[in-house]
């Protein structure tokens, strides 16, 4: 039986959920996911999951933070007055996510937790960070 390896492109159905259960992503219902494995596209833990696995396989990983999207890093929330989002119509409100450009021009996306007269708190670490993971993993197909 073939077996996934680097440089392969791969079909993945699966399902991400946090420790209570709770599904946070999924393809049920949807395509499969596919990817070349090896090169970086996804968090570390998912692809190392799926080297060596078979078509049809199935199985369970439970992915740290450090294998998946890092531990929360307090120094990515940060307070900006609101005058450094131009002439804005209205106020963010707290639960909303901002695309924003950095120093180089990238686009970051930030969180924004709280809002005043002045100034918004917005936390810039990813959605999942500091979370453990569990995806339940199903591999659809192989392709070389």
């Amino acid at each position: 039986m073939t077996k996934a390896k680097n440089k392969n492109v791969v079909a993945v159905d699966y399902t991400g959920t946090f420790e209570d259960g709770t599904v946070f992503d999924t393809s049920e219902g949807k395509h499969p996911l596919e990817f070349k494995l090896g090169e970086g596209n996804l968090i570390k833990g998912f692809e190392e999951a799926i080297v060596g696995m078979g078509v049809n396989e199935e199985k369970t990983i439970t992915l740290k933070p450090e294998q998946a999207y890092g531990p929360r890093n307090d120094k990515l929330q940060q307070e900006l007055p609101l005058s450094a989002l131009g002439n804005l119509k209205e106020k963010p409100k707290p639960g909303t996510i901002l695309a924003l450009k950095d120093n180089q021009e990238r686009v970051v996306h930030a969180f924004v937790k709280a809002v005043d007269d002045e100034k918004m708190t917005l936390d810039l670490n990813h959605p999942l960070a500091g979370k453990t993971l569990i995806f339940k993993l199903k591999l659809i197909s192989i392709n070389k």
